[in-house]
């Protein structure tokens, strides 16, 4: 399951696993992954956007196989994080930006801390929207616990478990649960910033203890509006992690961005949908893109909800 072509940038004094791929010269897009999770959730729609375009994904800073980095896990933290990876990857034009889950809010703060950085805003099932996540720490806690030693055989069994159904809950389709996904989500939670990262940026959010928190939300969906950066906000009508309903919430809050929704889809539509997400995000991004050149401002896309 580990994507080909990954390799390591050197951000802020810490390493961090990018793949990059595509045409040098292609119009830039940043992939950022949702929380406990890897690179390897764009691994299809990135082979695909990356035909055309020059694509970029990273592993959060302690997530995936990066190791943490030297500030405090949350959005401010991994929004820097994500502008300095840009700096190191040569990418000095603004990136059209991707965010699935806890991903879209890294989107979200890179787009309003480092103005200029950002050309456009696609959110995927995106948190920043409502209180409601389902998403349990104990998988996590447990898959950490289990590869100490002396404790394998106390927290094992349990720790599959946990983390079995973390995986089922993150798809429509049953058959995308497979034992390796299973097995990849094992091996992110005995890296060494994993729990530590988790924990820390749950706290930072509110979730899932308190669910997540009005202020921040409320703060950066309101810096984002005012912005005028162009937004794509799509889900899956199927999420079991964040409600399909916080969508109607996005149109409020972003009453200029443009939506869509995929039916029979779940947590991630960029891995259920690939093809048909890659169509929809492309054309947006070509749209975005040339939004301000000849021929004025682009027509609305034919998907939308």
């Amino acid at each position: 399951m580990i994507a080909p072509g990954t390799s390591t940038l050197t951000v802020g004094g810490v390493p961090l696993r990018v793949r990059v791929s595509g045409p040098p010269d292609g119009v830039p897009i940043l992939l950022i992954h949702g929380i406990a999770r890897s690179l390897e959730d764009w691994t299809e729609t990135q082979d695909l956007l990356a035909r055309t375009h020059r694509v970029i994904s990273t592993d959060l800073p302690g997530f995936g196989f990066s190791r943490k980095g030297r500030e405090r896990p949350g959005l401010t933290a991994f929004g820097r994080a994500m502008a300095e990876l840009l700096d190191a990857a040569g990418v000095t034009e603004p990136a059209h930006v991707m965010g699935n889950s806890l991903g879209g809010g890294v989107a979200m703060t890179l787009a309003v801390d480092h103005p200029g950085r950002v050309a456009s805003l696609t959110l995927v099932n995106s948190i920043g929207f409502g209180a409601e996540v389902n998403i349990s720490p104990l998988p996590m806690t447990y898959g950490a616990l289990a590869s100490l030693p002396g404790l394998r055989g106390t927290f094992g069994p349990r720790a599959r478990a946990a983390g079995a159904q973390t995986i089922r809950d993150l798809f429509f389709d049953p058959a995308l649960a497979t034992t390796e996904q299973l097995r990849h989500a094992g091996k992110l939670a005995r890296q060494p910033d994993f729990r530590a990262t988790f924990l820390g940026t749950a706290a930072t959010l509110g979730a899932p203890v308190v669910g997540v928190r009005t202020g921040w939300r409320r703060a950066l969906l309101a810096r984002v509006a005012a912005s005028g950066i162009p937004v794509l906000v799509v889900w899956g009508d199927a999420d079991k992690i964040l409600p399909p309903r916080q969508l109607d919430a996005a149109k409020a809050a972003l009453p200029q961005a443009r939506t869509h929704l995929f039916a029979d889809t779940g947590h991630m539509p960029q891995v259920e949908q690939a093809a048909a997400f890659a169509e929809l995000v492309g054309a947006f991004v070509n749209e975005s893109a040339l939004r301000d050149g000849p021929g004025g401002p682009p027509q609305e896309p034919a998907a939308r909800a």
